[in-house]
């Protein structure tokens, strides 16, 4: 069975649904009263959720220190009112960890890099050289230590803060996945669209495309393929209320 290895910063996304039925006199601001709450694994570990609902094993070296990400939703419309985030940064992975990884193991690496403080970029570096088919998801600014990466996936914000770069650096460019939401996503000056859906959330969309773009790559070594079934399991999981797995 194939398997690969995420390598990132998780959290636990908490959502607390309620009803909202008047605003309060203190402030105006919604009074909402509570009726459940749901939890599941979010940022690198909700991509190890996905590689699993597809099939794949995983291993997953991820930060100890608990980092929480609470939505307040009202629950008739679906409606996110506020998020807090609990202890938003967490310990760097260890150097001997990266070291003894066993990377000729797994059929890609996963770079799930949330900015909190568990990766930096000579991390990434490291990662990059170890295995020829490395995916990275990251927050950073991309520079020169991203060039042995094999595929880099950032969102359509992401590109803005990098588009300078990217324009002066083709290596960069060539290999970065760019997603846009309901416009699809561009690589390589090609727009792949997606089919438009009823959007109920998209939070973790971006998981779940790289979980997708990575399983099916490993399958067809075509990234064309693989960026296409990406964004069909993107449009079964924005359907859905919360972070979801396909």
């Amino acid at each position: 069975m194939n398997k690969i290895l995420v390598i990132g910063d998780s959290c636990v996304d908490v959502f607390r649904y309620g009803k909202i039925n008047r605003i309060a006199p203190e402030a105006p601001i919604p009074i909402i009263n509570p009726e459940y709450e749901k939890s599941t694994p979010g940022m690198a570990g909700n991509v190890v959720k996905n590689i699993e609902a597809l099939g794949f094993k995983v291993d997953f070296i991820t930060n100890s220190s608990e980092i929480k990400k609470i939505r307040y939703v009202c629950s008739k419309y679906n409606q996110l009112i506020l998020r807090v985030d609990e202890n938003d940064k967490c310990e760097r992975v260890r150097f001997i960890t990266l070291k003894n990884i066993n990377y000729s193991d797994y059929d890609a690496i996963i770079i799930s890099d949330y900015c909190k403080g568990f990766l930096e970029e000579e991390d990434i570096e490291f990662i990059s050289n170890q295995h020829p088919l490395v995916f990275l998801d990251t927050k950073k600014r991309l520079d020169k230590w991203a060039y042995n990466v094999s595929y880099i996936k950032i969102n359509h914000q992401e590109y803005k803060n990098n588009k300078e770069i990217l324009n002066k650096d083709s290596k960069l460019k060539s290999k970065t996945i760019i997603t846009r939401g309901k416009y699809g996503c561009d690589f390589q000056d090609i727009n792949y669209p997606t089919q438009e859906v009823p959007v109920k959330d998209v939070s973790g969309a971006g998981d779940t495309f790289l979980a997708g773009l990575v399983v099916d790559y490993i399958k067809s070594k075509n990234i064309s393929s693989a960026i296409d079934f990406a964004q069909k399991c993107t449009t079964i999981v924005v359907q859905k209320s919360g972070v979801s797995t396909i």
